[in-house]
């Protein structure tokens, strides 16, 4: 069944989307903070990409929230514009254009990113997370949640953290993650815990964590956990009200608002066209998402996002990837994790702000696995050298500088490879042996472009003297000018000089080869 209603499955989407607010309630506040913004800017955008966005798009399982990968540009901009008052104006703009670019159908560009550089960029985000919170498992909290750059906002790299972590282990929140892994494997792997779908097992890892600390805390044990960088740490409402921001709108007419608009609607749409090819690729019903409906969604949440004092959006692989593995089929999930936030984070921050991070840690290294577990790098493995080589850079590329400039350098790998495997099928080389001599047959394929050139002109160039040649385009219904001019140079020099009995078919009826002057030519079927 690869068709579901909002409704269709509404007790696995509700624990599912429990397990997503439970992944995006610390990275909304990391966000936020990594930003320079209000902390409770981060739950407002993630709020409106769950009910908003998720409302809005077709998209079953993407999960739309503030992105990672746009805190250097919003940092930036607030210091440059000088205020986030002002920076709101330009992100109610970026939304504005990316709806423009929903209609202009930019969203087809994404028909464009080879497997291997999706399936690249996924496996990198796993790693990522493995590598980024694994120091949050050991109790070691310098980093904040949300921050995937590879250099960190201290200038230490990632693994200068994680290597770091060692020194700084904390006995309670090591003791807590290992046991949550261990409740998340189980719950996995027991097949009686697979049919309790309203307990999710990440709400146990959460509820157990807890009354853990709170006992380690109770008996006043050296592995409690106390240190407010170690638990969730949502604003009081009081601090809430006191960070609350609106746009200034005054602020319009000044040039560097449009430029930062602009950048965030290029960045957060191509950010957002990679998650959705991503999401749909790791959609189990394989499902395809109409791209340009989704700008069309984030644009309108931006822009309410800015109204309401939040930050920049995008589709997120981190909570896209979290609802899938956790079972959800329909949007339901989506729009239910935008509920628990707003609603929870009014109402019961101070049970919220009792979580530990190494609990949390616990549940996005299960997603980090999954996303990058061997069984992915095997099955690139073994689709060939022109699949996997993209695939391992795309890997490096992401984990070692960032998520855009990775894939491109990924694209661009990629892009190499297609090329050369466009030269080898130009054409098809045959030889044949018969009593009056050997025969040799080229035969060319539907297209030739000027990217064959060489690989044609080298194989006319080794042709023995005194040979019998055949040049069939019969099939062919284009061939690019520059190889036309290399035939015919071919026809009236190379091949008297080397005594080379030519034919040519498929030529005579659309080209005149003692013409001197040619134009581009497409090829009429032949008869």
């Amino acid at each position: 069944m690869s068709n579901h209603s909002i409704f269709s499955n509404v007790k696995g989407d509700l624990a599912s989307g429990l397990v997503v607010f439970l992944v995006a309630l610390p990275l909304c506040l990391g966000i936020a903070l990594a930003s320079g913004a209000p902390l409770f800017s981060g739950i407002v955008s993630g709020v409106i990409g769950g009910i908003v966005v998720g409302f809005l798009s077709n998209s079953a399982l993407s999960v739309t929230g503030p992105a990672a990968g746009l805190t250097a540009i919003v940092l930036t901009a607030i210091t440059d514009l000088g205020g986030f008052d002002i920076f709101l104006v330009a992100l109610i703009l970026a939304g504005l254009i990316q709806i423009g670019l929903g209609f202009l159908k930019a969203g087809s560009f994404s028909n464009y990113f080879p497997t291997s550089v999706i399936e690249g960029m996924l496996a990198a985000i796993g790693i990522i997370i493995i590598l980024k919170q694994i120091p949050h498992a050991f109790g070691h909290d310098v980093d904040n949640e949300g921050d995937f750059f590879f250099i960190e906002k201290s200038g230490h790299s990632t693994f200068d953290t994680l290597f770091e972590s060692i020194n700084f282990i904390h006995g309670g929140s090591l003791i807590i993650a290992l046991l949550s892994l261990a409740i998340l494997i189980t719950w996995q792997k027991v097949p009686a815990l697979q049919k309790i779908k309203l307990v999710p097992g990440a709400l146990v890892v959460v509820v157990l964590s807890i009354i853990l600390n709170e006992l380690f805390i109770y008996s006043d044990s050296v592995l409690a956990i106390t240190t407010k960088n170690h638990l969730v740490n949502l604003p009081s409402f009081t601090k809430i009200s006191n960070g609350f921001a609106l746009p200034n709108f005054s602020a319009l007419t000044n040039e560097k608002v449009w430029i930062v608009a602009i950048t965030i609607a290029v960045v957060a749409s191509i950010e957002t066209l990679l998650c959705i090819e991503a999401t749909d690729k790791l959609d189990p019903y394989k499902r395809f998402t109409d791209t340009n409906r989704e700008l069309k969604a984030q644009g309108i949440g931006n822009i309410v996002s800015g109204l309401l004092g939040g930050l920049p959006m995008t589709s997120v692989v981190v909570r896209s990837s979290a609802n899938i593995s956790s079972g959800a089929k329909t949007k339901l999930s989506t729009i239910f994790h935008g509920i628990l936030l707003i609603a929870f984070a009014l109402t019961i921050p101070f049970i919220l702000n009792k979580i530990p991070l190494a609990a949390l840690a616990a549940v996005l290294l299960m997603v980090g696995y999954k996303l990058a577990k061997p069984s992915v790098f095997i099955h690139l493995w073994k689709s060939g050298y022109s699949q996997f080589i993209p695939f391992v850079i795309t890997v490096i590329a992401v984990v070692g500088i960032d998520l855009l400039k990775g894939v491109a350098i990924g694209l661009a790998v990629s892009i190499i490879f297609i090329l050369y495997q466009n030269l080898k099928i130009a054409y098809s080389f045959k030889k044949e042996s018969f009593h009056d001599g050997d025969v040799i047959t080229i035969k060319l394929a539907q297209e030739v472009s000027f990217l064959n050139k060489a690989a044609i002109k080298s194989t006319l160039g080794s042709i023995p003297n005194n040979s019998k040649l055949i040049i069939d385009a019969s099939n062919t219904k284009y061939i690019d000018f520059d190889v036309v001019e290399l035939i015919k140079d071919f026809k009236n020099v190379q091949s008297q000089d080397k005594e080379i009995d030519l034919t040519l078919k498929g030529f005579k009826d659309y080209y005149d080869f003692e013409e001197t002057e040619f134009k581009h030519v497409k090829i009429k079927e032949s008869k």
